[in-house]
């Protein structure tokens, strides 16, 4: 198994190298969270919020904008 892999690599390296670092994709949207989180800190963001609070008290409407023509 390790020769023909070795005899694949040499034979056809942009094929063989593409496969390796194509099957480390997958394994790194695993890996790579966990440490963010755990080795270096990363608490992540804020949610956005999705309303917008509207403010308390009553709400004086805007004056001096009236048609008058």
């Amino acid at each position: 198994m390790l020769g023909s892999l070795y005899r694949f690599s040499l034979e056809r390296p942009v094929i063989f190298w593409s496969f390796v670092l194509g099957s480390a994709g997958p394994v790194m949207v695993w890996t790579v969270p966990k440490i963010r989180r755990e080795y270096f800190g990363y608490k992540g963001v804020a949610a956005l919020p999705i309303t917008y609070p509207l403010p308390q008290g009553p709400r004086n409407p805007p004056s001096g904008y009236e048609d008058t023509a």
